[in-house]
């Protein structure tokens, strides 16, 4: 396997005539496609805080397809999930938090998609236009993984790398999922162009300012949405004892350190050194027991809330109705009337929050499941919560990360964005910088402002272009006093957003289906080769990898 081999047009092999000399050839030659992929993934992984290199994203795309263009489908699967091993086991590298077990599970499942991903792409590179369907295939990879199973890992999409760069500012009007396939298109682009599309620079010319103008462009102009007044929110990080990575160590004294810093607030605002809140977020697991059980908690969550005379949005952890359950909650804890109005965290994290199937399959716990007594049940509250009059879309801790619970609730007139989370877990990592990067983007998506409380890292302030406007050093108790705007109304992006990854998966599906289909014939080294608008020659779709080690492959041309 060389470099021209990469990026020669493909072609495939029967192994069931060749030799075993040649056989062995193929096999050596998948060998290196599948280590170019590796590396092809773990420098995907770099687009990502902390070293957020957004640019490396389509050079990633492109590798992935240089690695898996010209492979049988059948043979595929490899290149395709040691490039999803490269980059989940980077990308997810903080879950070496939770235990090695846990990230050696969760980086190889999501690796499974790229693995069908890359069968998908062998067939498809033999269509027309094989570059849109390609990057409309890894958006439908997308989609499903934040999906399924267990409502999916949306952790990893392109469109969470783009904070901080002109693409963001099309999130508003195409939302992540075409943010996901502008970054797609560029990289399967690249591909082209190094597999022969060169040869056409009017064709790629064109493509290349088609790519510039779609970056650019939706920078002119943002969505307009009605404003809706401003409100003055509290944000308190109260800090976790210890080194900061074990909530349940003395969680106690992680709610008093949440009363104390809101007392604290009461003081300066009655000597006016501070403005007062229309109302103070806590953050996720404020409380780690149930304070309709736990008479000191409720106490202290009455005391915080008496002193600063406005409604405290508490993050608790409460039992659910059915025993052995609990829910993760956001409480509107009101000065006179006490605990009200509740959001309950939508996308609890399988295996980490709750076990699926424990009656049936997981039985008998070990590693770290032994640690999850009580399964958390999921939310499916769609309305906001109205605090101080104002109507607020609530995220628990990963909720950020996911459309729907965000969307919906917009949908039903929330004015602002608050997330309530707990990352102690992952002080130490580069999880806490991930998160917020989402949370950010989920600002510019939307137009909104958002306020995110977290135990001790990252407490932030964000406006609706995404820009920090203030924020908190992690591992400090902090409170931030901020005033933000509220706005009414959704952009295209959140409405039309969703219908963009299901238009992707409609279509892979529908080539996928076409490709298929078509009647086989055997590669003709002579045929002309495809342009960008042509298929590929067909050969038989079986189990040849590669084209062996020096083999001479016909001329390059274009797409095919």
């Amino acid at each position: 396997m060389t470099v021209p081999d990469l990026l020669a047009p493909p072609v495939v092999h029967d192994d069931r005539s060749a030799p075993p000399a040649s056989r062995r050839r193929r096999v050596v030659g998948l060998s290196v496609r599948s280590a170019f992929a590796a590396a092809a993934g773990a420098a995907t992984s770099l687009a990502f805080e902390p070293t957020a290199w957004v640019w490396v994203a389509p050079l990633g795309v492109a590798g992935f397809v240089l690695a898996v263009r010209g492979v049988s489908p059948r043979a595929a699967w490899l290149p395709g999930l040691a490039f999803g091993l490269g980059y989940e086991l980077l990308l997810l590298g903080w879950m070496r938090a939770v235990g090695p077990d846990a990230w050696l599970a969760l980086a190889g499942l999501e690796a499974l998609f790229f693995g069908v991903l890359g069968w998908a792409t062998a067939v498809l590179t033999r269509a027309r236009l094989w570059p849109v369907w390609v990057a409309l295939a890894w958006v439908t990879a997308e989609v499903w993984r934040g999906q399924w199973p267990f409502s999916g890992m949306p952790w990893g999409r392109l469109a969470f790398a783009t904070v901080d760069t002109p693409m963001a500012q099309a999130l508003p009007w195409v939302g992540a999922n075409g943010v996901s396939l502008l970054l797609a298109l560029i990289g399967t682009g690249l591909a082209w162009l190094l597999t022969g599309g060169w040869r056409r620079p009017v064709l790629a010319a064109s493509a290349a300012g088609l790519a510039v103008a779609a970056v650019w462009l939706p920078g002119l102009a943002t969505p307009s949405l009605p404003g809706d007044g401003t409100a003055t929110v509290a944000a308190v990080q109260g800090n976790v004892p210890g080194d900061g990575s074990d909530i349940l160590l003395d969680h106690r004294q992680v709610t008093r350190n949440h009363v104390d810093a809101t007392l604290e607030l009461a003081e300066d605002v009655a000597a006016g050194r501070r403005p007062a809140p229309d109302f103070v977020v806590w953050p996720e697991n404020s409380t780690a027991v149930d304070p309709f059980r736990d008479a000191e908690i409720n106490r202290e969550l009455d005391e915080a809330a008496a002193a600063i005379g406005v409604p405290v949005l508490v993050g608790v952890i409460a039992d659910a109705p059915r025993p052995g359950d609990v829910l993760n909650q956001g409480i509107v804890w009101d000065p006179l009337s006490g605990p009200g109005d509740r959001y309950t965290k939508k996308h609890p994290v399988p295996f980490g929050e709750y076990i699926p199937w424990r009656d049936k399959v997981f039985k008998s716990n070990f590693g770290q499941l032994a640690l999850v007594q009580r399964d958390m049940l999921s939310g499916t509250r769609t309305d906001p919560l109205t605090i101080a009059d104002v109507p607020i879309a609530d995220s628990i801790c990963f909720d950020v990360a996911y459309d729907d619970g965000i969307r919906v609730q917009l949908e039903n007139g929330a004015r602002l964005l608050v997330v309530q989370t707990s990352n102690a877990t992952f002080i130490h990592t580069h999880q806490i910088a991930q998160q917020f990067a989402i949370t950010r983007l989920r600002a510019i998506e939307t137009q909104h402002s958002v306020v995110v409380a977290a135990t001790n890292g990252v407490t932030g302030v964000i406006d609706a272009q995404g820009r920090v406007v203030d924020s908190a050093e992690p591992r400090t108790q902090a409170v931030l006093v901020d005033t933000v705007d509220l706005v009414s109304g959704v952009t295209p992006g959140v409405r039309f957003g969703p219908w963009v990854g299901r238009g992707a998966v409609a279509a892979t599906l529908l080539a996928l289906m076409l490709v298929l289909a078509r009647p086989r014939r055997s590669q003709d080294p002579q045929a002309p080769q495809a342009r960008l608008g042509g298929a590929a020659p067909q050969a038989p779709l079986v189990s040849g990898a590669t084209q062996p080690f020096g083999q001479q492959a016909p001329p390059p041309g274009g797409a095919g």
